[in-house]
């Protein structure tokens, strides 16, 4: 979850959520949506310090005798999507079309520079990378940006593969985004449906082919919010729809590892689902982890928990679900905490 603050107290809403209510990861942002402004979690290097240091304190109030760590996330893609662009002293980050063009030792030099940044920061999950295929250079959120390596599922595959190596060296979880396919998107999920029905293309799932291969990295799948007509008739976005994550994502693909949802708070889920149907959906559907950004809405973590115990109290989404999930957010976490850090 996201929330707002720079500095946190014990009567903060994140101190509860993460003492209290057993809250397992949290997204920090440099920008606040609602207001147009910056400095929403991320000023300077000391006060980012110190503020995942205060996030850590309080996650280890918490009852839970599991141990493992919080996840404290961010976007750290490079270029477009670097949530330390602003920060005084951080490095300037290459999009992924500029890492594309780098040999495999330069780009590991790279990677390796990106990844000792968020991890002396305190950051142990990065929402990255990118491995959509760059189908779209006009329109979307992908290509426009230069958010992907390549329109060639091999490069992606050799970019993406030397990325996801190198953070978990560091102790750090990635994620493949965005499940299955955005790349040939002409609208912005963030704003409304988007439907990718006619453009997508079989190559976009070339490289989840490949990377999901190796068990060993702490890598993740986020989802898309996109419809998808050629993988589920009923046009579910692919975040809510058991067919693309379950039947394709687990089952064909033989994926075993933590999916997790994009920001459920988009446009392309909230403007069509109330809370409810959105978690029960996507849990179902087979996401493990939830992300409620708080850019585009505001949920408590308190009011999504409960939402799940009903639906579980209710039988809505059965216990079994629960267990499989906890599963592997366990195992994740187990990879990155057994990993000692040492810097290169």
């Amino acid at each position: 979850m996201g929330f707002n603050g720079c500095e946190i107290h014990e009567k903060s809403p994140i101190a509860q959520w993460l003492s209290n209510d057993g809250l397992g990861g949290v997204l920090l942002f440099d920008k606040d949506v609602a207001s147009d402004t910056y400095g929403k979690n991320l000023k300077n290097q000391a006060q980012i310090k110190h503020l995942t240091h205060q996030l850590n304190h309080f996650a280890n109030l918490s009852s839970r005798d599991d141990n493992l760590p919080l996840l404290i996330a961010i976007d750290y893609e490079g270029g477009s999507v670097d949530r330390l662009t602003r920060i005084e002293g951080c490095m300037t980050t290459l999009n992924a079309t500029e890492l594309n063009r780098l040999d495999d030792d330069a780009l590991e030099e790279e990677i390796c520079q990106m990844a000792t940044t968020i991890r002396d920061l305190g950051f142990n999950l990065n929402f990255a990378p990118v491995v959509d295929l760059q189908l779209n250079n006009k329109q979307g959120i992908i290509g426009k940006l230069h958010r992907s390596f390549s329109k060639n599922p091999e490069e992606v595959i050799r970019v993406a593969k030397i990325f996801v190596k190198v953070f978990s060296r560091y102790g750090i979880a990635t994620s493949y985004k965005h499940f299955p396919g955005h790349g040939s998107a002409v609208g912005d999920t963030h704003e409304g449906f988007v439907d990718v029905t006619e453009t997508f293309q079989p190559s976009e799932l070339v490289p989840y082919h490949s990377l999901l291969k190796d068990k060993h990295v702490p890598a993740m799948v986020m989802t898309a919010h996109v419809v998808n007509k050629k993988l589920d008739t009923s046009g579910l976005p692919a975040t809510l729809s058991k067919e693309i994550l379950t039947n394709l994502l687990r089952e064909t693909l033989g994926y075993d590892g933590v999916i997790i949802s994009d920001d459920l708070q988009m446009q392309a889920i909230a403007k069509h689902y109330s809370l409810e149907e959105a978690v029960c959906l996507t849990i179902n559907a087979g996401s493990d982890m939830l992300i409620f950004a708080n850019q585009l809405g505001e949920n408590t973590a308190m009011e999504v928990i409960d939402c799940i115990e009903r639906l579980v109290l209710s039988r809505k989404i059965s216990q079994q679900r629960i267990d499989d999930a906890y599963r592997r957010i366990m195992r994740l976490k187990q990879q990155i905490d057994c990993i000692e850090y040492v810097g290169m």
